[in-house]
């Protein structure tokens, strides 16, 4: 595919030349031609890529009770819950009808509050919430910082497409990679500017300061300077709960290894997965991983008490996964002898959702993802420990 006419117009105008982060931001969000603000990528296991709620509705199921849990510890008696980067809306629509059955007491004074910038994507997930059982409004956090809310705001796979910085080693020196416009119409990712001193201030505590000969010319990698604004927004827009980060992240000494020698970054189209960020500009989902150090730092800085971290496999055996599992191991006798074709889906049914959950914790696919979970204007959580952070039972139930 040819460089887009619009992008190739806009580098133009910049001088032939910008920091990969505006590129990444562009190709991604721009309400004509980003791949997310234009609503062309498709989430699920028949488009782009799949995600958790995409597999069905055995995540919610055991996310619910967690969250149902952190909602009836706050006093208040108007409740909301927060999903920022809703997707295709998948996750809101069936958190809703977990919550409306199995907590109705607590549904009737809880409304769903969905966060999306983007409008292509904010249509789809309004298609998708027609017959919503909560009340479901679309609002921002600058929006709602002006009526602060109290309730749980839950960040699924929305934080890893942040606009990342990427920077290369060149020149005995940190800089700021930038995609560059060459002749021929062509993009090309170049070392930049070097970084400012209060920026080099960054790479200390992640290990990437002072200049280790293990990272040698055009090492790359990213920092993740969108985290501080937006955990900041969100807790402008929550006077008192919990906010759950869910996504790929690694610590520091993992994410910057000096092995890991072009970053995590990686773009996504039609199930597939490349590590070239300049494919098909505005076609291709564009994902970075998290860097749990970095989101923990953004998270305090903007007032956030932490609470701690799981695995998501780690999490969703605390949640009842191994229970919930156990009950599809041996699919019913006559679901399996009977060879008439309703006997043979409500098999297939039951293998299906088996295959969801394994896929769920498998350390290869989803369940090295890291659940971080914060908490804003409840003073210091009583815990006896981290392991108590994700727990089966709620407090009360249907």
């Amino acid at each position: 595919m040819s460089l887009p006419a619009w992008l190739e117009e806009r580098l133009l105008r910049a001088g032939g030349r910008v920091p990969f982060r505006t590129y990444m931001e562009w190709v991604l969000n721009d309400p004509e031609h980003g791949a997310y603000g234009a609503g062309r990528l498709s989430i699920g296991p028949g488009g782009d890529f799949a995600t958790a709620p995409s597999l069905g509705p055995e995540f919610a199921a055991l996310l619910a009770p967690q969250i149902a849990r952190w909602l009836l510890d706050l006093p208040q008696e108007r409740l909301s819950l927060v999903e920022t980067g809703p997707g295709e809306g998948s996750l809101a629509a069936q958190l809703a009808e977990v919550l409306v059955s199995g907590w109705p007491q607590l549904a009737g004074r809880l409304e769903l509050v969905l966060v999306e910038p983007n409008a292509g994507m904010a249509a789809r997930q309004r298609q998708r919430l027609e017959g919503c059982p909560l009340p479901v409004r679309w609002s921002s956090f600058e929006e709602m910082a002006a009526a602060p809310l109290s309730g749980v705001v839950l960040a699924h796979e929305v934080l890893d497409a942040l606009a990342v910085e990427r920077i290369e080693r060149s020149g005995g020196q940190w800089r700021r990679q930038q995609v560059t416009l060459r002749e021929g119409r062509t993009l090309r990712l170049e070392p930049g500017d070097p970084l400012e001193p209060e920026d080099e201030d960054r790479l200390e505590p992640l290990g990437l300061l002072p200049l280790d000969p293990r990272r040698p010319e055009g090492w790359c990698s990213e920092l993740h300077p969108g985290l501080s604004p937006w955990m900041a927004a969100c807790a402008a827009a929550l006077a008192r709960g919990r906010l759950l980060v869910i996504d790929y992240a690694l610590e520091a000494w993992r994410y910057y290894a000096p092995q890991r020698s072009n970053g995590t970054l990686m773009a996504y189209r039609a199930q597939r997965a490349s590590s070239d960020p300049l494919l098909e500009p505005g076609h291709w989902d564009l994902t970075a991983h998290l860097c749990i150090e970095s989101v923990l730092e953004a998270a305090e800085a903007a007032g956030w008490s932490v609470l701690g971290q799981r695995r998501q496999g780690e999490a969703l055996l605390a949640l009842g996964l191994a229970q919930r599992l156990h009950g599809l191991q041996q699919p019913s006798l006559s679901a399996a002898q009977d060879c008439g074709a309703a006997g043979g889906e409500g098999l297939a049914a039951l293998l299906a959702r088996r295959e969801a959950l394994l896929r769920l914790v498998d350390p290869a696919a989803l369940g090295d993802f890291r659940w971080l979970a914060f908490s804003r204007g409840e003073g210091s959580p009583a815990l006896d420990s981290v392991a108590e952070l994700f727990l089966q039972e709620p407090g009360e139930g249907a």
